[in-house]
């Protein structure tokens, strides 16, 4: 499956592992962030609800 990388294989590999780590990390703040606005646009939502009833 993989092909032969020789003495490059532990350099190759490492990089690999990197950017999996790197992407995981990004999706992970891309994820955290998303939810952190949506909960204050909820609340922004809320209020303006709130003051057009009132």
């Amino acid at each position: 499956m993989f092909p032969a990388l020789g003495k490059y294989e532990v350099t190759v590999l490492s990089a690999y592992g990197a950017a999996l780590v790197l992407i995981a990390v990004l999706i992970a703040v891309t994820l955290i962030r998303g939810a952190k606005v949506r909960r204050a646009l909820e609340e922004v939502e809320a209020r303006q609800r709130k003051s057009h009833e009132g």
